[in-house]
């Protein structure tokens, strides 16, 4: 059933009791052309791609929990492109681009609001770097705009400026937003079962089965299924799962904590990062203060986090904007996210045969998973990889060819 005004008021009458389920509940087959193991954004958005673009509907995605309860439902939902080397921006704005028409490409409103996100700077180290990633922006076709305090007074009237961190400016991505982590599992999810992609809940990955350097199935909770190609995309868990098929990779899984207070008037108009404070701030459409910092300081796949990283984090966005000290938490989670050395994903094949990597965004996935499940999408329905993700294959850390997109733009990504 395609949703519309005139499908919902059909239902009304019905009391809303003929609506279709979303998604099926199939039990696994015996085997599948593709099986994508996690359940999450990229998961789904590849199973989805596939299907819809490439016409590979044998797909099983496999999740040991439920639909987008991992690292999808675990984050801070911003959606951005301001990056700095060529490769960066390429991939980053085609998701930008993709995020920008999802909720009518899927007939599933996934609440993308773009109003701007904002990165400030307070010393006269970060203005040079600033203006540095604004030119290196403005070279590869990403709009960014430089605001003088002056300006963001005027945007952002309740930010300190002569606090702690002096405030001398920022670097707003207008186009740069958030969207609605749970509505972009789901609307991805029942795009694929709509196109016969099976979508298997409560379905644990243990193993491989293994046919000398080839992967040629997996060993589940739910018994042996076969596949002719794996693709992993768990984000945190990937080195765990990986070395299942005797693969080591360059990650290392820290766990990033954030909290939203409860709700209020509107009282943010942009999502505003300081890398002083260490803190990136925005408000929900519901109007809670959603506060996220940086990684926890020790690997880690627990997903609770420590109290000391909600005292740093509370602190530094107090310094900034002291109006919100009387704001009580509601929420805290943390995500588990898979960071590779040079800030940088890994996406496609491994050195296992029939078997694919969607992993290492660290704490960038959200943002990407539109273009990740596209260009892996690509590359598992035609057995090459797409010319997007040409620069982020593992083979680089042995090549030397990173790409240190934090250390360029300044910004953990």
């Amino acid at each position: 059933m395609r949703y519309s005004a005139l499908s919902l008021a059909l239902n009304a009458l019905s009391g809303h009791r003929r609506w279709k389920q979303q998604w099926r509940n199939p039990a696994p087959k015996p085997s599948y052309d593709v099986i994508i193991i996690g359940g999450g954004g990229h998961g789904l958005a590849t199973a989805y791609y596939l299907a819809k673009n490439h016409g590979v509907t044998n797909v099983a995605v496999l999740e040991k929990g439920w639909i987008g309860g991992g690292n999808t439902g675990r984050n801070t939902t911003v959606v951005r492109s301001n990056y700095f080397f060529p490769e960066s921006v390429a991939f980053y704005e085609k998701s930008l681009q993709l995020w920008e028409g999802l909720s009518e490409e899927l007939n599933y409103n996934v609440m993308l609001s773009q109003r701007g996100q904002v990165v400030l700077a307070h010393d006269r180290h970060q203005v040079e770097m600033s203006h540095r990633l604004r030119n290196g922006m403005a070279l590869n076709g990403i709009e960014a705009e430089w605001l003088s305090p002056e300006d963001l007074r005027r945007r952002e009237p309740l930010l300190r400026q002569d606090g702690r961190f002096p405030v001398l400016g920022g670097l707003v991505q207008e186009r740069a937003g958030s969207a609605r982590h749970d509505a972009v599992a789901w609307g991805y999810a029942r795009g694929a079962d709509e196109r016969g992609v099976h979508i298997i809940q409560g379905c644990e990955v243990n193993g491989f089965i293994m046919n000398g350097n080839r992967v040629s199935g997996v060993r589940t909770s739910r018994g042996d299924i076969g596949a002719a190609k794996v693709c992993l995309s768990v984000a945190g868990h990937t080195s765990q799962l990986a070395a299942m098929a005797g693969l080591r990779l360059p990650i290392t899984s820290y766990a990033l904590q954030a909290f939203v207070s409860e709700p209020i008037k509107p009282a943010l108009n942009m999502m505003v990062l300081s890398p002083s404070a260490g803190i990136y701030i925005s408000q929900t459409d519901k109007g809670e203060v959603l506060i996220g910092g940086g990684l926890d300081l020790y690997p880690s796949y627990a997903q609770r986090g420590n109290f000391l990283t909600v005292e740093a984090v509370t602190a530094g966005m107090l310094d900034l904007f002291p109006s919100f000290s009387r704001l009580r938490l509601m929420r805290q989670w943390a995500g588990i996210c898979d960071v590779v050395k040079d800030s940088s994903p890994i996406l496609g094949p491994s050195p296992v045969d029939g078997l694919y990597l969607n992993c290492g965004f660290g704490t960038g996935g959200f943002k990407a998973t539109p273009a990740g499940g596209f260009t892996m999408a690509h590359t598992l329905a035609t057995g090459k990889r797409h010319p997007l993700i040409e620069p982020f294959g593992l083979e680089r850390f042995s090549s030397g060819a990173l790409i240190d997109e934090a250390g360029a733009s300044g910004i953990a990504h």
